[in-house]
């Protein structure tokens, strides 16, 4: 199985990325598509295949030395194989080549199994937003992972 993190083009896979996520999210939580211009997306290929995405915010990534994922998936046909481990290590990676010294991010309270991915890699709840999501209402859960210096 050959892997690789390839960064989406702009405005060429926009269709693409629209496309993935409505085939990984619910309808309310799929991005506008003037929301993907303020993210930096990246796609984990298997084989040449389209499985998974992930995206960091660009309006905070320098922030305190924050590094923001808006969103991380992986289609439902590749879930349960480790790929979601693989990007959270890549995303870890990424932070730290480029001098991050926090990761954030935010998921539904309803969504056990990347509550513990993140758990897994020392992610720690932060805080709970109340009505965050939509369509189902529901909290979200800001999870934080510190970096220590290499």
């Amino acid at each position: 199985m050959n892997t690789e993190f390839r960064r989406a083009v702009l405005p060429a896979e926009l269709r693409n990325l629209q496309a993935f996520d409505k085939k990984v999210f619910p309808r309310a939580d799929v991005f506008p598509a003037e929301y993907w211009n303020q993210c930096e997306p990246y796609w984990l290929l298997i084989d040449g295949v389209k499985a998974g995405c992930c995206a960091f915010d660009k309006n905070t990534q320098h922030s305190k030395g924050t590094l923001y994922v808006s969103t991380t998936g992986i289609l439902p046909r590749f879930q349960r194989k480790g790929l979601g481990q693989l990007m959270k290590q890549w995303q870890i990676a990424y932070a730290r080549r480029r001098g991050f010294t926090r990761i954030v991010t935010t998921t539904r309270k309803s969504n056990a199994r990347m509550i513990a991915l993140n758990r897994k890699f020392h992610f720690k709840t932060v805080r709970t937003i109340p009505r965050y999501y939509a369509g189902p209402t529901e909290p979200a859960l800001v999870m934080e992972l510190q970096l220590t210096p290499p």
